[in-house]
């Protein structure tokens, strides 16, 4: 089952977890300051370690895209 939704009346269409207003960004953000995912699905109601999950493999299919990124 797909986790992730992008609906541009949902969050200016960012990628969002289903049935949530909670972004994709929002989780890496508070990944990547040291939060674990169970203090991340303890802040926010309607998340669960599966959509955890699937907010980074959902990352991970992003950076695979031939896409060259600028660093500066």
């Amino acid at each position: 089952m797909n986790l992730i939704l992008s609906d541009p009346g949902i969050m200016m269409g960012k990628p969002v977890i289903k049935g949530t207003r909670i972004t994709v960004e929002v989780i890496l953000e508070k990944l990547s300051a040291g939060e674990t995912i169970e203090q991340i699905i303890k802040a926010h109601n309607g998340l669960t370690r599966e959509s955890v999950l699937a907010a980074l493999a959902f990352t991970r299919e992003v950076l695979r895209a031939d896409v060259l990124y600028p660093l500066n």
